[in-house]
C-alpha cells in the first residue's frame, strides 16, 4: 500500500511540476513542432507521443502525462508529419508500412537536439489515423561507466574479430549499450580505426567523440542503402575495421554478418530476444533445415560476447539496465561444437553460470541492494506472471506454517 500511494504522490507531484505547454497555439502548423519538441525535452520527456483524437503526451520516468489543453486532429497531425517527414507521409503510411527515422531540432548553430521516430498507421474512432512517437536522444552516447555495466562485458567488448551481439526486447536500451560501447572504442588510445555503421534509423552519431586514429561513417537504412544485408556487403567493400548492423533481424543479415566475422571483422549487432540461450536458438531458426547445421557451425566459430538487457523501474524514480551476459571464449565454442546444434540452448543455459551471468543472479543482488523492488525481481527472475508469483508464494508460506 505504501509503494502505491508513493506513487500517486509521485505522479502527482510530477503532473503539477509539468503542467502543460505553455505556447500551445489553436492549431498546430509546421513552424510549431521544433518548440513543442524543445520544451518536452526540457521537462526531461524520455517519449513524446502524438496521436490523432488524443492531446499529445510525453512519458518521464516511465509516466504518461498529457501536455496539451485540446486533442490533436487530422490537420495538426498532417502538420506535423509534414514537417518531420515530408509531404508524402500520409501516402506511405497508406500504402502498409511504418515509417522508422531520425529528427533534429537546431535552437542555434551549435546545438541540436535529435529523436528516434516511429509513424504508424492506426484506427482512431472508426477512420484512419496516425500515431508519432518520438524519443529524446542524448547529444552524445553514454559512457560504459555511465551505464554501470559489469567489468567482465567491458573486458571482453572488442574482441580482434567476430560477432557480439547485444539483445533485448524493443525498448530496452540495446541502442545505447552499443553506443556507449562505439563510444569506448572511438575514444581508446588507439582508436578503432575505419568504423561503418549501418541503422535504421541514425539514433546516436559520434561527430562529437574524439579519436584521432578512429573515423566513423554512418548510413541509414533504407536512406542510404536498402537493406542491412546490403549494408555488410558494401562494408566489405570499405575495408573497416568493426561493422556495426542495427539489427540481425532476417537470414540474409545473419549470414552477412557471419562472412564478415569470418573474414576478419570485428561486427557488433541487436536481436530482439530474451536470455543468452534464447539468442542462440534464434540466431539458429533463420536459417533453412537444409543449412542449418552448416550454418550453425558458422555462426558458433565467430561468435564472442552475447549480452541481453532489460529496462526496469528503479527504487525512487526512473529505470536501471539489468543484464544477462556470457562470453563466448574458445573453451566455450569447443564444448557447443563438440554438441548436435538441438543441445546449444541447453548447454548454454548451463554454461551461463561459469561464464557468464544470468538474469536471475543480476536481478537477485539488485534487488538485495535495494535498486529494484519485488515486482519487478519476480518479474525478471521467472516467466510467469506477478499475480502468479504471488499466489505460488502464497501457497507456499501456507505449507511451511502447516
Amino acid at each position: 500500500m505504501d509503494s502505491g500511494e508513493s506513487l500517486s504522490q509521485k505522479i502527482e507531484a510530477l503532473a503539477g511540476k509539468i503542467g502543460t505547454w505553455p505556447d500551445e497555439p489553436l492549431r498546430i502548423g509546421e513552424e510549431h513542432v521544433d518548440g513543442l519538441m524543445l520544451w518536452c525535452v526540457q521537462q526531461k520527456a524520455s517519449d513524446t507521443t502524438l496521436q490523432t483524437d488524443r492531446p499529445v503526451y510525453i512519458e518521464v520516468d516511465g509516466i504518461l502525462f498529457p501536455v496539451t489543453r485540446r486533442p490533436l486532429d487530422s490537420a495538426d497531425i498532417a502538420n506535423v508529419l509534414a514537417h518531420i517527414y515530408g509531404a508524402d507521409a500520409l501516402a506511405k503510411l497508406a500504402s502498409g508500412v511504418d515509417l522508422d527515422l531520425s529528427f533534429e531540432v537546431r535552437p542555434d548553430r551549435n546545438t541540436r537536439v535529435r529523436f528516434r521516430v516511429n509513424i504508424t498507421a492506426i484506427l482512431s474512432r472508426g477512420r484512419d489515423s496516425v500515431q508519432v512517437t518520438l524519443r529524446t536522444l542524448p547529444s552524445l552516447p553514454p559512457t560504459l561507466k555511465d551505464l554501470g555495466i559489469e567489468e567482465k562485458i567491458v573486458e571482453n567488448w572488442s574482441p580482434r574479430q567476430g560477432l557480439v551481439l547485444i539483445t533485448g526486447p524493443t525498448g530496452s536500451g540495446k541502442s545505447t549499450l552499443l553506443a556507449a560501447g562505439c563510444r569506448m572504442l572511438i575514444e581508446r588510445e588507439q582508436g578503432c580505426g575505419k568504423m561503418l555503421t549501418y541503422e535504421a534509423p541514425i539514433e546516436y552519431v559520434y561527430d562529437a567523440i574524439l579519436g584521432p586514429q578512429s573515423l566513423v561513417a554512418q548510413s541509414e537504412i533504407p536512406r542510404h542503402l536498402p537493406s542491412f544485408a546490403a549494408g555488410v556487403r558494401n562494408a566489405l567493400r570499405r575495408k573497416p575495421n568493426i561493422i556495426l548492423v542495427g539489427e540481425a533481424r532476417d537470414r540474409e543479415t545473419v549470414m552477412a554478418a557471419i562472412e564478415a566475422g569470418q573474414t576478419g571483422h570485428l561486427v557488433y549487432s541487436t536481436v530482439h530476444t530474451v536470455g543468452v540461450a534464447s539468442t542462440i536458438r534464434r540466431m539458429i531458426s533463420v536459417f533453412d533445415p537444409s543449412e542449418r547445421t552448416e550454418r550453425a557451425f558458422a555462426m558458433m566459430e565467430t561468435l564472442r560476447l552475447v549480452v541481453t538487457q532489460a529496462l526496469v523501474p528503479k527504487v525512487g524514480g526512473g529505470r536501471v539496465g539489468l543484464r544477462e551476459f556470457m562470453v563466448f571464449d574458445e573453451n566455450v565454442r569447443e564444448i557447443l561444437l563438440d554438441l548436435p546444434i538441438e543441445k546449444w540452448t541447453l548447454e548454454t543455459q548451463r554454461l551461463l553460470l561459469r561464464y557468464g551471468q544470468t538474469m536471475e543472479q543480476t536481478a537477485t543482488k539488485a534487488f538485495k541492494d535495494g535498486i529494484i523492488d519485488r515486482r519487478s525481481y519476480l518479474l525478471l527472475t521467472k516467466g510467469f506472471t506477478v499475480d502468479e508469483h504471488e499466489e505460488a508464494i502464497d501457497k507456499e508460506k501456507t505449507i511451511n506454517d502447516l
